[in-house]
């Protein structure tokens, strides 16, 4: 990844990690002898935690048509490394809970995260990937750099954001220039200093350039293409006020036809309010 300077890799890791619960949740999931029952208890160990996972799993995002009760339930029917991957997604949405960056609202940046997270995981739903929440967390956390650096660097990011919207440039573009790094590398710098799994950070670090992400190119290719139909329908934003241009290379390397398009964004339509205000609780 892209190297980037020692004071913002202090800030970094001055970012609480992951809270202890989800650390047990995922050693838990991985070892073979743990029960489903295990696993719950878990799980409980987190009031909120509990009651945000059971709102999802009744929500829009898994549209189950019988009511789901308990989180055992809930792990039956989404499943163990499922729901630790949406355990995973809402833990990252509590750490930033309560910032308020001066150059975006907190509701418009969640708004672009969770649509992305959502466009991936349906993409990743048509491909027939066996999990497709792991691409829900990639997508949610593309933009998470960007946050970072608008906390921590907020005069350069005040003068880059002047400069894109000046110059017409990609605000991606004009932060490597200001920078020589984005936020892309901020993002992948920090979920990997969490101890991420490499198709997650990877895929964030390599968001806007797919085809250098070693062995994780398809999984960052998925990202790339559901970040541009996102900013092509303007569904919240990081920042950005321009659509970046799709990677042929990387929709190509998804395999999937121009069709799937209309009923992926319906679909997100379909889903967003719902899947946002579950995730965020009580609001920003």
């Amino acid at each position: 990844m892209t190297a980037i300077p020692r004071c913002l890799t202090e800030a970094i890791i001055d970012v609480p990690s992951l809270p202890a619960v989800y650390s047990r949740l995922s050693t838990a999931v991985e070892d073979p002898h743990r029960s489903v029952r295990d696993i719950e208890s878990v799980v409980h160990e987190d009031a909120a935690l509990a009651g945000r996972l059971l709102r999802l799993a009744n929500s829009a995002f898994f549209g189950f048509p019988a009511r789901v009760d308990t989180i055992s339930r809930a792990i039956t029917l989404i499943g163990t490394r499922q729901l630790r991957d949406l355990a995973l997604a809402t833990s990252v949405m509590d750490i930033f809970k309560g910032l308020s960056p001066e150059h975006i609202t907190m509701e418009s940046f969640w708004r672009h995260s969770v649509a992305c997270g959502l466009v991936s995981r349906i993409l990743a739903t048509w491909r027939r990937e066996p999990n497709p929440e792991q691409f829900f967390v990639a997508g949610l956390l593309h933009d998470i750099g960007r946050l970072i650096m608008y906390l921590k660097l907020s005069d350069d990011m005040s003068h880059i954001l002047d400069t894109a919207r000046q110059s017409g440039e990609l605000l991606f573009r004009c932060e490597q220039a200001h920078l020589g790094y984005d936020h892309a590398a901020v993002g992948g710098e920090l979920l990997s200093r969490w101890n991420l799994p490499p198709h997650v950070f990877m895929a964030v670090a390599y968001h806007h350039a797919p085809h250098q992400a070693g062995l994780h190119t398809q999984t960052a290719a998925l990202v790339h293409v559901a970040d541009v139909l996102v900013n092509g329908m303007a569904c919240g934003s990081s920042g950005e006020r321009y659509v970046p241009p799709l990677s042929t290379e990387a929709w190509q390397l998804l395999g999937l036809p121009a069709s799937i398009i209309e009923p992926t964004l319906k679909l997100l339509k379909q889903q967003i309010a719902d899947t946002l205000g579950t995730l965020l609780g009580d609001g920003q």
